[in-house]
């Protein structure tokens, strides 16, 4: 994984209703100046063509934000250059990338053309075995996930009472007028959505690292049963009235609610935190959104929540044991393919990019 200063986000999630994309949040195409699309199978030099050009485009001083792989954060799926209003993606399934206007902004990139075709027919069974348990593993990830999904759901619809959201909506309207007051004659702030989490081969993934890089004031929501959407959603509506951009950042298990909410230019991050996903450091201010549940109706419900919650961890635990399946045989794949690809030609790629990139400067 890159290092810890720098700017990364998911743009995919390994969800209960299987991959669920947001790259098409990757860069407005109607605004950016170049984005290239990168097309190839396992092994064939994607991400280090992207860590070659963002390793570049670092030297000469750029901002950079890395898209990690959901499936495998130490590998990159995508570049952003803000300033440069560029990016390079991979383009292959699950996350399908297809131009808006080919040659005027988007051009492919196919590194399938570093593959020896020859040395790979020879292995062609090998690679056909391979490729279908890869797919199996991730299908019952997505089953488990899905099941545990489900009882999170109950949870929060056994807690979420009409008293509960008026508190949470008070305590949103305390912190807008305290901390995004409307800016004087300003347009609506523009939304930006990414993943901060992930559901991944290495477990429950959440990059707290990138909202620190970005904001000096944290406001951490202690949260263990998942009702942080119904503060976010007010502080959202709020920060873009008032002509603040944000970053949303859905939650992989429920992509329809917010589990973090950044606006990087106040430096203020307002993040979910559990005893799963403990916030690292102390933040700025600290909400307990448990101790604004209703106490008797915690009391009456304490076994069912911990049965839920056990039941919940376990089938979390399952799918993250399938993607750890689907990620060995991903490495088995590239091995696969790894003898028959001319990474200096990638290499060659890499810089040809990276000039293009820069000359926009």
């Amino acid at each position: 994984m890159a290092a810890s200063h720098e700017i990364q986000y998911f743009l995919g999630a390994n969800s209960p209703a299987g991959f669920y994309s947001l790259y098409s949040e990757l860069l407005p195409p109607e605004t950016a100046n170049a984005i290239y699309i990168l097309k190839g199978g396992p092994g064939c030099g994607k991400s280090t063509l992207m860590r070659r050009v963002a390793q570049r485009a670092v030297q000469a001083g750029e901002t950079v934000e890395y898209i990690l792989c959901s499936g495998d954060p130490d590998s990159l799926d995508g570049v952003v250059l803000p300033r440069l209003g560029a990016a390079l993606v991979d383009g292959t399934a699950p996350h399908v990338v297809e131009p808006k206007y080919p040659g005027a902004v988007e051009q492919y990139v196919n590194l399938g053309n570093c593959y020896d075709r020859a040395g790979l027919r020879a292995i062609r069974g090998k690679i056909l075995t391979c490729m279908d348990g890869y797919k199996e593993h991730y299908q019952r990830a997505y089953r488990c996930l899905d099941a545990a999904a489900g009882i999170q759901t109950d949870v929060r619809t056994m807690l979420a009472a009409p008293a509960l959201e008026e508190k949470l909506a008070a305590r949103a309207h305390g912190i807008l007028s305290r901390e995004l007051k409307p800016k004087r004659s300003a347009p609506s702030g523009r939304v930006k959505q990414r993943f901060l989490d992930a559901v991944s081969h290495k477990g429950l993934i959440t990059l707290f690292q990138t909202a620190r890089a970005q904001c000096t004031r944290i406001y951490e929501l202690s949260d263990r049963y998942g009702l942080s959407h119904l503060l976010l959603t007010h502080l959202l509506a709020g920060a873009v009235m008032g002509g603040y951009d944000v970053v949303a950042c859905p939650d992989p298990m429920a992509p329809e609610r917010l589990s973090h909410l950044l606006v990087p230019e106040l430096g203020l991050a307002f993040l979910s935190a559990s005893p799963a996903q403990p916030l690292p450091g102390r933040p700025s201010r600290r909400l307990r959104l448990d101790a604004m549940v209703d106490r008797e109706l915690l009391r009456r419900s304490r076994a069912r929540l911990r049965f839920a919650q056990k039941v919940s961890s376990a089938l979390t635990g399952e799918a993250v044991e399938s993607l750890s399946q689907a990620k060995a045989m991903h490495d088995g794949l590239e091995a696969l393919y790894n003898p028959y690809v001319d990474f200096a030609r990638v290499q060659e790629m890499a810089d040809r990019v990276a000039e293009e990139l820069l000359s926009l400067a």
